[in-house]
């Protein structure tokens, strides 16, 4: 199975608890999220509506994005959402239409 580095940003509610994430596989880690076994935070917070997310041709281009994300003040992310989704869709149907998850 090949490997697509993904950024994401799940929330658990407009402008609520946000949460950042890379991963290889968008579809199974969101499989995992709406399962509660993505990341102990997101579970406790119920962060599961993915509002945010971008492709990357590399992993080391992927995690370092990520982290700089991480890093990010809070208005700083919220306003990156906003830019992509100003009605904070929950993208994981569209991204469950298309990703694979094996």
């Amino acid at each position: 199975m090949a490997k697509h580095p993904c950024v994401y940003i799940l929330a658990s509610q407009r402008n609520g608890t946000l949460y950042t994430g890379v991963t290889g596989n968008i579809g199974a880690r969101m499989m995992l999220h709406r399962e509660g076994r993505g990341s102990q935070f997101a579970a406790r917070y119920n962060v599961r509506h993915l509002v945010w997310y971008e492709f990357h041709q590399d992993f080391g281009f992927a995690i370092a994005r990520e982290k700089n994300i991480k890093a990010w003040k809070r208005s700083w992310k919220l306003r990156l959402i906003e830019e992509n989704n100003p009605e904070w869709v929950d993208w994981f149907d569209t991204i469950m239409m298309w990703a694979p998850f094996d």
